[in-house]
């Protein structure tokens, strides 16, 4: 498989602080990768590394293309969308008019209002009301359609489904499942290893800032070791 983003020898920082300890990893055409491991241990931060949003060194190459030392709307125009854990909606624009701004140029993409629409019916149900009512499901629902409003060729999606009751939990797992169908690349940070071993082909482990484990789903479910050192509360 031919590798879409390639990540190598990350080091990342916040003030003195080094959080980033030479971080690797790759991303396929069409695969959906699970970045794993507990809170505090990086994975947010490497996200935030490769959309430029944080001090960093090392290599991040998207389609041949080198973006370290990039802006974040350069990385973003380059085919990287990116689903942040705080959603970053625009509250006081309506929920049609946060769609509306993440269209870019004058072509239409891949995904359209009603493919957000029919993904999220209760978006539509919402399109003329303020953002910043939604609850915090109806919010994560518009980040992630805002995001794929904007064609991305790769979306980093960063804890999707935190602090979500079931019922969206749900949709969120069809809204990833419904990516993966298109062929759209991801790379996904979950703490809810059932959703991330079921709909990733690689999953990587991280710990104190630099991974300790890759493979398959298969094989992270019978690495038991690597489970309760980890990953296991």
């Amino acid at each position: 498989m031919k590798a879409m983003l390639e990540v190598h020898n990350l080091q990342a920082y916040y003030g003195k602080s080094h959080v980033l300890h030479g971080v690797d990893l790759t991303v396929g055409e069409g695969e959906i990768v699970s970045l794993l491991g507990r809170n505090g241990v990086g994975r947010s931060t490497t996200a935030k590394a490769i959309m430029g949003l944080v001090d960093a060194t090392g290599s991040v190459v998207f389609m041949g293309r080198e973006l370290m030392g990039c802006k974040t709307y350069a990385i973003a125009h380059a085919g990287i969308g990116y689903v942040p854990e705080n959603r970053d909606i625009f509250g006081q624009l309506t929920v049609h008019e946060n769609l509306l701004l993440a269209l870019k140029g004058s072509k239409p993409g891949r995904w359209t209002f009603d493919d957000m629409y029919a993904l999220f019916p209760r978006l539509r149900e919402r399109a003329h009301t303020q953002a910043g009512v939604l609850s915090g499901g109806e919010q994560q629902m518009l980040t992630l359609a805002r995001t794929m409003m904007g064609d991305p060729k790769l979306v980093i999606i960063d804890e999707p489904t935190e602090g979500l009751a079931p019922r969206i939990v749900a949709l969120v797992r069809e809204f990833l499942h419904a990516l993966k169908e298109q062929g759209v690349s991801i790379l996904l940070i979950e703490q809810k290893l059932t959703i991330a071993l079921e709909i990733s082909q690689r999953v990587y482990v991280m710990g104190h800032g630099h991974m300790v484990f890759q493979g398959t789903p298969a094989e992270l479910r019978s690495n038991k070791l690597i489970r309760q050192e980890w990953l296991e509360v």
